[in-house]
């Protein structure tokens, strides 16, 4: 059984990663933010800001891990540009102090970092799908800090740390913020159907192309790259987690649209239009399946259909 600690347990991925490695017969433990709530689905919950040294390295000796999933960021794109030094001192700081940490009181754990497919960037203008070798240019204050803690892991595993860093493209399903697309189409569907919107869609650029995985398709990614602890040195650091196969975004919503009865019209709302000039990103996940065996399982279709179904049942607890 392995002991493993969860960074930002509470977000959308860490409460899904932790059900289904306490499901699979781990020890796991949540670390959440200093004002955040027991996590339900941990053997144990720690609390601590990652921003805060001291206070990471105590819990750390607490936790005793085995394994390390680093998940705490700031992840929202445009939040990272309203906040940019909140945004610096949690994803790259916080990372820092996490690796000082582990590299002080547990030296032995497997650490696999969660960056992003945004560090790629300017690159995704060639129109193909990118490997990990692919050069990064970040586009965005979210995407240049994952790269800079990239580097800091790079650092680490250099000096003997084990571990690996994933770069995810857009993974979607329950439990994601409004604040992304697929969830924001959902939930106002969701509302549109209960009266309590105008049969009015709002949306943002609908022509870009995507590469979509359900969440649970990359939790189980993370869950084979926690087995490589097992092989000593023998293996990749660094890895692409997404399908290769690229999505339009207007095809996920007429999709969508398609699961409703309501009769819904499409507005483009000038706050939801991204300046983004990177018409498709989308990945090659050799590495992976050469490494792990992984490659995706779940349906679009079905991550979909669920969506909209746990965006019903928000709307409606939220009306009682």
């Amino acid at each position: 059984m392995q002991r493993i600690l969860i960074t930002g347990a509470n977000g959308f991925v860490g409460q899904i990663l932790c059900t289904i490695l306490q499901e699979a017969g781990h020890y796991v433990i949540a670390l959440v933010g200093a004002t955040s709530s027991p996590h339900k689905h941990a053997n144990q919950t720690l609390q601590c800001d990652i921003r805060d040294a001291d206070g990471l390295e105590q819990t750390v000796v607490k936790a005793a891990p085995t394994h390390v999933v680093h998940l705490a960021a700031i992840t929202h794109v445009p939040s990272s540009f309203k906040e940019p030094l909140l945004t610096w001192q949690t994803n790259v700081m916080g990372s820092v102090n996490l690796l000082q940490a582990l590299q002080r009181q547990a030296p032995k754990a497997f650490v696999l970092f969660v960056s992003s497919s945004e560090v790629y960037g300017a690159s995704f203008r060639q129109g193909i799908p990118l490997t990990e070798d692919t050069l990064c240019q970040p586009m965005n204050p979210y995407a240049a800090s994952k790269l800079a803690a990239e580097a800091a892991f790079q650092e680490y595993f250099r000096q003997g740390m084990a571990g690996v860093i994933v770069r995810p493209f857009n993974h979607i399903g329950e439990l994601q913020s409004a604040d992304f697309v697929t969830a924001s189409f959902a939930r106002q569907i969701a509302l549109i159907e209960t009266g309590q919107q105008e049969p009015t869609l709002k949306v943002g650029n609908l022509e870009a192309s995507r590469d979509f995985l359900d969440v649970k398709d990359v939790c189980a990614a993370y869950v084979q790259l926690l087995k490589l602890s097992e092989r000593g040195t023998d293996y990749p650091r660094c890895f692409n987690i997404c399908s290769g196969q690229p999505r339009k975004i207007r095809e996920i919503l007429n999709e969508m649209l398609a699961m409703s009865s309501a009769n819904i019209t499409i507005t483009h709302d000038p706050e939801r239009m991204r300046p983004s000039d990177i018409p498709m990103a989308t990945g090659n996940t050799q590495t992976m399946r050469d490494t792990t065996g992984w490659q995706p399982t779940i349906n679009l279709y079905s991550t979909l259909e669920q969506l909209l179904t746990y965006w019903r049942e928000q709307v409606s607890a939220e009306r009682h």
